[in-house]
């Protein structure tokens, strides 16, 4: 095999850098080089970005299916394993119905292989049980964007970020995880644009900013509403936007009418006349631009922070205009897309709502016969249904959710009490480990499709090397599985008749093709016939639902606040070496040896407090679990809160975190939970979880 160059995308964070992938006469990848002329990273690559060989290299890679025979796994052939699952799906749903069986999806896997997992939930096994990893991430910012703009996606095109006058960047650490776009926020703030940053932490962005309102953390809405109010009593709203294009002003006015600064002092924990001057600076600037990731999204009130948010740049008039708009920043590159896919219960490809009759029978037409009807449940939900034993078999693949759900023990017992667990994937992850079979799965750089990154655009990936072992793609063991279950409905030849029918019935990407795609550098949905070629900035003349709806947002308290046991309040973060469950970014030893696998960010108050020295190995105690790692000692975060990472299985962070669920969504409140820390002898290893709860 001669050596061979690809031109694909990132496969790390929803940034969707463009890269060059190499290949070896043996097969393996053995480079990676930035597209200097891609729109998006502009010739650049992040760290992750430049490790990619690693993540995909053939170390530890499951090759061939398997099977557990009590404590180990045996290889089998893939009659086999299609043979043993599909009988054990057909034994369940004979048994218990369709709503005992489920699939969780991938934000790391392709648009196409997304499509395949919801298809083959609604027409094989006749369930809306489906969902993905951006039920824990950005569930809120689908929910909440519909709601008052009518479309839950990033409004702007990363670009905007050099054409904004001012940056408020809130709940989002964009050097950390998407580190190409936090280059470009600090080159735009070098050339003169004002920064705002919203964190409890002190981060990166927050060192360098005019304003950082360093808020209590789960306080957004307050802050939000005070700045509103402060907005609205001086008349610094945009009355004309407000009148041609909202609705329900007067309400919000009312509702924010007596939330001053002055109100919120206590609750958030920042200075009045410091709201002041960062509500006058966004709201009287052209073209001021929000960027925001899971500080906002993670909590019981994530839906309600993103309305919050949504209403800001509204009663701003800072919408539908270069340089502006309201930005969710996406933490996996695919994550936009297996929402756009249809990988959630609630909403078929498109986001048409699965429970309308209208949205049941146009695909029942499409796809060949009958669908699921009955309401479907998230994945939190399929873990407390398992929980009680009324949800018995799951598939699911590119997810670790042992290692990133909240309450890893919950998790742990809930898919150990299922009856049939498959799990597909590149290595043993703390997930596949649990598995009853375990599929050997294709990586981005073995094999073709698309992925949408987190300003909607649709690029095309290519193989550079095949298939390792007897690795298949998602969309074909699905097909293939679907096969054995003796349904046709996912007879596809080839990948881009996947795509092909996915934009059929997808009104966002309907004037998509491969052909198209491959012209530039993808294509920005809504891409239709009055958009031929995509949409850089939604909403320039109207919303999909006629006039934006202003929501009145109401504050809502963490679930778990400090107390005499559990004084201190955890927060979680990311790395910039690390990514995820760290199941991609830890087989590279260059990323590997940057950060100990496992650390809390503490103050150096609390540090003294506690006697505690730098890497001073330390216990962490919650109400739901136990882990030990080390304290690193920073004024990053202030007194009284901790922080720590979710990317290392030895010390995972949710063990620890909450399991509060937003009402609306469905997500766990991630972000805030209370926890004790205790120094430990400082000759101590911390021990890894595994052996703190007797497990693997």
């Amino acid at each position: 095999m001669h050596s061979k160059v690809v031109k694909t995308v990132c496969p790390f964070c929803g940034v969707g850098c463009g890269m060059y992938l190499t290949s070896d006469w043996k097969g393996k990848v053995c480079g990676v080089t930035p597209q200097w002329d891609h729109p998006i990273s502009r010739g650049k690559l992040c760290d992750k970005g430049w490790s990619t060989a690693y993540a995909v290299s053939s170390e530890s890679r499951i090759t061939h299916p398997l099977r557990r025979e009590r404590d180990k796994f045996v290889h089998i052939s893939w009659e086999e394993a299609l043979s043993s699952i599909s009988r054990a799906l057909q034994d369940i749903i004979d048994d218990d119905g369709p709503q005992a069986v489920g699939i969780i999806s991938s934000a790391r896997a392709t648009n196409e292989d997304n499509y395949a997992a919801q298809k083959f939930a609604r027409s094989v096994l006749k369930t809306n049980n489906v969902d993905h990893c951006a039920r824990i991430c950005h569930s809120p910012t689908v929910a909440g964007l519909k709601q008052v703009l009518g479309s839950g996606a990033m409004t702007n095109s990363t670009d905007d970020v050099s054409k904004a006058d001012v940056i408020m960047v809130i709940g989002a650490d964009p050097t950390e995880n998407h580190s190409v776009l936090g280059g470009q926020v600090i080159q735009a703030k070098l050339a003169g644009a004002k920064l705002i940053v919203v964190d409890p932490r002190v981060t990166r962005l927050a060192k360098l900013a005019d304003i950082h309102l360093q808020l209590q953390p789960g306080t957004n809405t307050a802050l939000l509403n005070s700045m509103l109010q402060v907005i609205i009593s001086n008349g610094w709203h945009d009355q004309d936007f407000i009148a041609q294009r909202c609705e329900g002003f007067e309400k919000l006015e009312k509702h924010v009418e007596k939330v001053t600064p002055e109100s919120v002092e206590a609750i958030t924990g920042l200075d009045a006349e410091q709201i002041r001057q960062a509500a006058k600076l966004y709201s009287q600037t052209e073209h001021s631009m929000i960027l925001y990731g899971m500080g906002i999204t993670q909590f019981v009130s994530g839906t309600t922070n993103v309305m919050a948010l949504a209403d800001l740049a509204l009663v701003c008039g800072h919408i539908g205009k270069p340089g502006t708009g309201i930005n969710p920043l996406r933490g996996q590159n695919n994550v936009q897309g297996a929402c756009d896919m249809g990988c959630l219960p609630n909403v078929y490809p498109g986001y048409q709502l699965a429970d309308e009759k209208e949205t049941q029978a146009k695909f029942s037409a499409a796809w060949g016969g009958d669908v699921a009807t009955s309401a479907g449940l998230t994945s939190m939900g399929m873990t407390k249904a398992a929980l009680a034993g009324q949800f018995k078999g799951l598939i699911l693949f590119g997810e670790d959710p042992v290692v990133t759900d909240p309450d890893q023990n919950h998790v742990r017992e809930a898919y150990q009490a299922l009856d049939l667990l498959v799990v597909a994937e590149l290595t043993m992850t703390e997930t596949a480990k649990l598995a009853d079979i375990v599929l050997p799965a294709a990586s981005f750089a073995e094999k073709s499709g698309t992925f949408t990154n987190c300003e909607r655009r649709v690029q095309c990936i290519h193989p550079v090397i095949p298939p390792l072992g007897e690795a298949m793609g998602d969309w074909q063991w699905l097909q293939a599985l679907a096969k054995a279950m003796g349904s046709d409905r996912l007879n596809w030849p080839d990948t881009e008749s996947v795509f092909d029918e996915m934009a059929r019935l997808t009104p966002q990407y309907q004037g998509m093709n491969y052909p198209k795609l491959e012209q530039g550098f993808g294509l920005q949905w809504p891409c239709n016939e009055s958009a031929p070629q995509g949409t850089a900035i939604l909403h320039q003349q109207q919303f999909p639902i006629g006039k934006a709806r202003l929501t009145p947002a109401h504050y809502v308290p963490i679930d778990e606040p400090t107390d005499e046991d559990y004084p201190l309040l955890l927060t979680t973060n990311r790395l910039h070496f690390h990514y995820g469950c760290g199941s991609m970014s830890r087989k590279s030893p260059l990323l590997e040896r940057e950060t100990p696998p496992g650390i809390l960010f503490i103050n150096p108050l609390d540090a003294k407090a506690l006697s505690l020295h730098p890497y001073h190995p330390v216990g962490v105690r919650s109400r739901r679990g136990y882990i030990e790692t080390r304290a690193m000692i920073t004024k990053d975060v202030p007194p009284g809160v901790v922080s720590m990472p979710y990317h290392f299985k030895e010390a995972p962070s949710n063990q620890l975190t909450n399991t509060a669920l937003d009402p609306i969504t469905k997500m766990p409140e991630l972000k805030a939970c209370a926890v004790s820390v205790t120094a430990l002898p400082i000759d101590h290893m911390p021990s890894p979880v595994w052996q703190l709860t007797g497990e693997g």
